[in-house]
């Protein structure tokens, strides 16, 4: 797998100049290292899902978390590695594929992401089904296949189980379950928080842990930044939640309303829409509380994420 490499900037930038310069480089390493050669426009269906869209928070994260840990000069952000590049461009990877597969007619059944056609309008189910599929397995391709891997076999198996064990069952895939399981029901806070930490939270644990793997993390500054990953996975819901029920759809990029419309228990129909927004704050103070154990002049990106995640309006 070709590697391509980026010019570190010298200077710490700012924020907002931070995430364009960022998402500028993993747009171009995502499109340099998807296919454009699978058979029967498979390739076309898989850089369609991925590529000129989303806010591309979960490879943003493990950036982040990567810069937190990660040895150097605290005035300047470093260069990203081969590695963390390919850490974060799994975890697109998988987030793009569960997409694919939650807008099919057999699961949430919706026609509109990032501002577009899903797939399956565009291409069809089946070729959807396929898409997924294969943007799964490539996922766990680019964390084995590079040199780097060869060179560090324990890292590439590390890499490899917080990315499998954040997708399946008791991960992304068991909360998605959970979620079309109760449709129509009413469930507590507790099993819809742990729904929640399933579905969504444990892919952004998985990108926060793989980018402090990346850099190398000893055992204290993984389990800050896990800490970190946990509250700002509950908190990103919880925010989904109250944009869906008070955004509209231009805005989001997706259909807005449509929990409410498929009658699925959310922060909003369980706690109101105040007591939501409330539930939010609470998780992103408890985001910011874990990074007290890390240096704090290491920790601005994963500060600078969470808030983004708070206050974001799509």
């Amino acid at each position: 797998m070709t590697m391509i490499r980026f010019a570190p900037t010298g200077t710490a930038l700012a924020w907002d100049d931070w995430v364009a310069q960022r998402l500028r480089q993993m747009e171009a390493w995502l499109a340099a290292h998807l296919p454009a050669d699978a058979p029967a426009g498979l390739a076309q269906a898989m850089r369609y899902a991925v590529l000129d869209g989303g806010k591309r928070l979960r490879p943003l994260l493990a950036l982040a978390a990567w810069e937190a840990v990660v040895p150097g000069d605290e005035q300047a952000d470093p260069e990203p590695t081969d590695v963390v590049w390919a850490a974060a461009g799994a975890v697109e990877l998988i987030h793009a594929y569960s997409l694919v597969h939650d807008d099919l007619p057999c699961m949430d059944n919706d026609v509109l992401r990032r501002g577009k056609p899903t797939v399956h309008v565009r291409f069809g189910q089946a070729q959807a089904l396929l898409a997924g599929d294969a943007l799964q397995a490539l996922a766990f391709e680019w964390l084995t296949a590079p040199p780097w891997a060869a060179q560090r076999p324990a890292l590439a198996v590390a890499l490899v189980r917080e990315l499998a064990q954040a997708a399946g069952a008791h991960g992304m895939a068991g909360g998605q379950a959970i979620d079309l399981a109760c449709v129509g029901r009413r469930i507590d806070r507790a099993a819809l928080e742990d729904m929640h930490r399933r579905k969504t939270g444990a892919l952004l644990l998985a990108s926060a842990r793989m980018g402090a793997l990346a850099g190398q993390a000893d055992s204290a500054a993984l389990e800050a930044v896990s800490a970190y990953a946990r509250a700002l996975g509950l908190a990103f819901q919880i925010v989904d939640d109250v944009l869906d029920a008070t955004g509209d759809t231009q805005a989001l990029g997706k259909t807005a309303g449509k929990d409410a419309a498929a009658d699925k228990p959310t922060y909003v129909s369980l706690l109101g829409l105040e007591a939501a927004r409330a539930c939010a704050e609470a998780q992103l103070e408890q985001a910011l509380a874990a990074l007290q154990a890390l240096p704090a002049a290491r920790v601005q990106r994963l500060v600078d994420v969470a808030h983004w995640v708070i206050r974001r309006r799509h």
